[in-house]
């Protein structure tokens, strides 16, 4: 297999479905799906057979992939052995494994080929940087957990790249970030503004959100440092699923995932995703735990392709509650505006549902007591609002850096949500 070869046949069908129009991508589309179908999908033990039609299939979940991952993918490789190779080198024979980090307590995993890492790296340059490819990269990735995804940028002439350990701490990397001097920077949200925040000494031509949910608040602080626009990498451990075009847009990666989306109210939708250029893992109809806001008008880059106004958060940190009416559920971005409209200097916080009817604000100690208590008021009059009966505490408390786990200003700890 020659893995060059790989990457550049996908980033040259990616660049060539991006020119295409929406008709003509939905014919190609549909065929490719058809061959997935037909092709791919019976490998693995779960299916065995085609389907007549996508619908057909049974909707999954990481539950059901977790439990029963042999069946998942064409080796039959087991999650005790996947879980054993992920804590050793990430290898199982030829197979790269990895694991999420567990936004919410529920660690997932994942396998792949050689040809479909070489894959991945192609359509994530043609996506994110095809400018910039020709002439050679720096990219910086700081991520908690590095996996054998990256591995195939680093044999190529054109990017150099380097992963940088968020779990051990920016100080530990600082001097070695700043000497590798980046030209594209991966990075969480949070750790994108502790850059701006501690003055670091960089100057990259393209920077990317990543791993985390990104809150208005943080956007145009990060930009004001960069003094560029701040880009997102949609990627979960299911795959890559959308990447901001040089245009602003946040473009669904159709080309190698079939959408479906289920409403989840307040104008807002989770995605079923079919990744039918997936030959290992067979990922059809599985469900997605996170809230999307679909993009009512195409992208003025002429792509073909789809676009997400906002990357809302998971369903996860919906706030579960009951009202005068029976249960009721708050989505993460109500409850984030209602923060962050009551004052304009509020620009960090903590909303958490601790208990079935009761909530806790957390506010930095040097943000001012007026804007604190219009911020409380504001969670409390939206919640009444809403007929519930919840308590909301305010609590003055500094909010650090957390390298351990990932940023949610929103966070509903009820457990996992149905």
């Amino acid at each position: 297999m020659n893995g060059l070869a790989e990457a550049a046949g996908s980033f040259t069908l990616t660049r060539w479905v991006s020119r295409k129009s929406r008709a003509d991508f939905e014919r190609w589309q549909a065929a490719a799906l058809r061959r997935f179908l037909d092709r791919d999908l019976p490998q693995a033990p779960f299916y065995r057979k085609p389907p007549a039609r996508l619908a057909d299939l049974p909707v999954t979940d990481k539950a059901l992939l977790m439990a029963r991952f042999e069946d998942f993918n064409i080796h039959g490789l087991t999650a005790t052995d996947a879980w054993a190779a992920q804590a050793d080198d990430g290898r199982a024979g030829a197979l790269t494994i990895g694991a999420s980090t567990g936004t919410s307590g529920n660690r997932g995993l994942f396998v792949i080929s050689e040809a479909e890492k070489y894959r991945w790296l192609g359509a994530i340059l043609a996506k994110a940087a095809p400018d910039l490819l020709w002439r050679g990269m720096r990219v910086a990735v700081i991520l908690p957990q590095n996996t054998g995804l990256y591995d195939s940028a680093r044999k190529s002439r054109l990017v150099k790249l380097a992963f940088f350990d968020l779990t051990v701490g920016p100080e530990s990397w600082r001097a070695a970030l700043e000497a590798f001097d980046p030209t594209v920077i991966i990075a969480p949200p949070k750790i994108l503004r502790h850059f701006a925040s501690e003055s670091f000494r960089l100057r990259p031509k393209r920077v990317f959100s990543a791993a985390e949910t990104l809150d208005p608040v943080d956007r145009p602080v990060i930009e004001d440092f960069f003094r560029l626009p701040l880009d997102q990498i949609y990627m979960a451990t299911e795959g890559l699923f959308a990447v901001t075009c040089r245009q602003g847009g946040l473009h669904l990666a159709e080309d190698s995932v079939f959408f479906e989306f289920e409403p989840a109210g307040e104008g807002l939708a989770t995605p079923l995703v079919t990744a039918f250029r997936r030959q290992t893992q067979i990922m059809a109809r599985y469900r997605m735990n996170d809230l999307l806001r679909l993009s009512k008008e195409p992208c003025r880059c002429g792509s073909p392709l789809r676009c997400v106004d906002e990357i809302v958060g998971r369903m996860d940190d919906v706030f579960r509650l009951m009202s005068q009416d029976g249960p009721i559920l708050v989505t993460p971005d109500v409850l984030r505006n209602a923060v962050l409209k009551a004052d304009r200097r509020i620009d960090d916080f903590r909303l958490v549902q601790t208990g079935p009817d009761s909530v806790e604000l957390r506010l930095p100690p040097m943000l001012a007591d007026d804007a604190a208590a219009a911020a409380h008021q504001a969670v409390r009059a939206l919640l009444e609002m809403r007929k519930t009966a919840a308590t909301v505490k305010l609590i003055r408390a500094p909010l650090p850096l957390e390298t351990g786990r990932k940023l949610r200003r929103v966070e509903c700890r009820l457990g996992r949500a149905r």
